[in-house]
Order: C-alpha cells, then structure tokens, then sequence
C-alpha cells in the first residue's frame, strides 16, 4: 500500500499509480452528459488525466483551473479531471468557473479505477475518494509521466507534466 499525508498524517492508497514507459490500464468512467467512456474514447489523443479528490475544496479547485488553462496551449490533448464528484456537480463547478478545456469524468459508477490506477484512498475517513494525481498520456495510453502527490492538500508538479508532453 502506498502512504501520502493529509495535514501531515498519513493515509493509505491501494493500488499502484502506472509508471512512466507502462501502458496505461484500462478504465471505464462517467462523463457529465452520464456517458460510460473508455480510453478509446480519446483515441489519438494525448490524455492528461488531473485525478483530484473534489472539485469542492480549494486545491482540487486551482488545479482544475490551472489545468483549463494549460490545456488551451497544448495541441491534440485532452484534459480529463477524474473524481469521485457526482458528473452533476463536476459539471456545475466547470460552468460556474467558465472552464471549457477540461472534461470532467466521475469514478461514482466505477470505483474500480481508483485502485486500478493506485488512487484509492483507504483505511481513513476519505476511503472512497481519489488521492491527488497526475498521469500523462501519449495518443498511444503510454505513460509519459505519472505523479502521485505526497501531502493530499498540495499542488500538482503542472511544470513536470507539461514537460513530459514536450519531451
């Protein structure tokens, strides 16, 4: 089991986060109109997939924001921010932001991705929610670049991301 912090205490993460140079594994998840989408579902494209606890508190919220705004500078890529949100509430916070170059898709049907992607938070109050993650895709599902965040209320390396897509 993998350990990060909240507020300095720690908490268990089942699972494992894929590694840079693995293939991506296979996931099912539900977008804002309740569609089921795959990876295929972006075939071609280079997938950036924010994995955030909720878009509800403040560190989930800036980095969906910072990501918004990254993703309208890169090319043939789709932002995904994956939560255990309800798409109803993922999909009021992007309109109230005004946050068009992120597509928000939700583990609520299919907790199975949590552990399979190594973000299953477990053993505390917030089991059932995504730890905080990054993992960047090529247009092949290839990782480029996979972070698992250390201190759940920190910031994402958006920089290391980034520059896995330019590598």
């Amino acid at each position: 089991m993998q350990k990060i912090t909240r507020a300095g205490e720690p908490m268990d993460v089942a699972g494992t986060l894929p590694a840079p140079g693995q293939t991506a594994p296979l996931m099912t998840l539900t977008n804002a109109s309740l569609e089921d989408v795959t990876l295929d579902s972006y075939s071609g494209k280079r997938k950036v997939l924010n994995i955030i606890p909720s878009v509800d508190t403040p560190t989930c919220a800036v980095s969906t924001r910072r990501f918004n705004e990254l993703a309208s500078q890169l090319e043939n890529t789709v932002v995904l921010v994956v939560s255990a949100d309800l798409p109803f509430a993922a999909k009021r916070f992007c309109g109230a932001e005004g946050l068009d170059n992120v597509e928000t898709l939700s583990t609520f049907r299919h907790r199975e991705f949590q552990e399979a992607w190594g973000v299953a938070l477990a053993n505390s109050a917030m089991e059932g929610l995504c730890a905080r993650a990054v993992v960047v895709l090529d247009a092949n599902n290839r990782v480029l670049h996979s972070e698992l965040v250390g201190e759940l209320k920190n910031e994402p390396d958006y920089e290391a991301a980034l520059a896995a897509l330019k590598g």
